[in-house]
């Protein structure tokens, strides 16, 4: 069986979850999530929330394997806080800061 890995590429405005099927490095968008508080002065709190909920409603239903994280660092602690203990089991990666800017720079191509 073939191992299907979620990435998920998250900040406190928006995350995205892609998905990819055993070592192919071609990605499929799955999700599209928008923090509708990011325009106020709210904390990401209840969107790191709504987050992790779909995080574990899809592990449940058994939609991913290994899920791979290239959150912004700023975000990462309070989606932490809030993925359950079987969640984070799933997460083999979480890249470095670098990571997180080699994305910025090909979302602004």
């Amino acid at each position: 069986m073939t191992a299907i890995t979620w990435v998920l590429a998250a900040d406190a405005h928006r995350a995205r979850v892609f998905e990819t099927r055993g070592l192919r490095l071609d990605l499929q968008q799955v999700a599209d999530l928008k923090n509708p508080g990011a325009r106020m002065a709210e904390s990401g709190e209840p969107f790191a929330r709504t987050v992790a909920d779909f995080l574990e409603q899809s592990r449940i239903e058994h939609r991913f394997d290994r899920l791979r994280l290239a959150v912004d660092p700023s975000f990462l602690g309070l989606l932490r806080e809030r993925l359950s203990s079987e969640t984070r089991k799933l997460v083999y990666d979480e890249p470095t800061d670098d990571a997180t800017r080699l994305r910025q720079h090909a979302e602004r191509r």
